[in-house]
Formats: structure tokens, C-alpha cells, sequence
């Protein structure tokens, strides 16, 4: 069983590496016998925000979030991130959580790869 660790670290719009960070979650995430974990951190803190509306035929970094918690992906959220831009765990998207540099640690150590965007 591979285990996976995703660190992002760029906002939601305006690059396209949390794009293509979430596109391999949610393609590992499919895999039979794969663990997935994604660490949001710096910038990457605002992809867990709840509500993003984006234009149609436009991707939705707020519904490739909660595609890779609904295939049992684990995603958390630096705290301290979330702090810097004033983003509170109430306007968190769903299947995303609040986290620490701790935990991050422990997933670092627990994961097969670390993959960093």
C-alpha cells in the first residue's frame, strides 16, 4: 500500500500548481490500496476556502478538495496559515481541517513520498 504526502504551497488561481497538485491527489486517491494526505500551507491555505465560485468550464479547487476527502483522503490545513489570512476553521471547505506543523511532521514520516508543489 503506497502512502502519499501532497505539501501545496500556491494560492488556488493565478498558477496552476495546486491544480495539478489536486489532479494527481484525486488520481492517487483512486488507486486501490493508495493512502493519500494533503497539506495546505502559505498561500495554499485559501484553497480550503468554502464558497469559491468560479466562471463555468473553469476549475473549482474547492471541488477537487472534497473529491479527494470523499475517496478517504486526509487534508489539513496550517493553522498558522490560516491565521495570516484571516481564514477561520468555520469557512473551511468540507472534508479540509484546521492543522499544525506537528501533525505535517508525522505525516512526513509516516508517508512512502512527499511530493511538494
Amino acid at each position: 500500500m503506497s502512502k502519499t504526502l501532497l505539501i501545496l504551497n500556491d494560492p488556488p488561481y493565478g498558477t496552476e500548481r495546486s491544480y495539478n497538485a489536486l489532479r494527481l491527489a484525486g488520481a492517487l486517491a483512486k488507486q486501490d490500496g493508495g493512502q493519500v494526505r494533503v497539506f495546505l500551507m502559505g498561500d495554499a491555505a485559501s484553497c480550503a476556502k468554502a464558497g469559491q465560485q468560479t466562471p463555468n468550464g473553469y476549475y473549482n479547487i474547492e471541488r477537487m478538495l472534497r473529491a479527494v476527502a470523499n475517496r478517504n483522503g486526509d487534508i489539513g490545513v496550517c493553522g498558522t496559515c490560516m491565521d495570516a489570512r484571516g481564514i477561520t476553521a468555520g469557512e473551511l471547505a468540507e472534508g479540509t481541517r484546521r492543522s499544525t506543523l506537528d501533525e505535517l511532521t508525522e505525516w512526513t514520516l509516516w508517508a512512502d513520498r512527499v511530493l511538494v508543489f
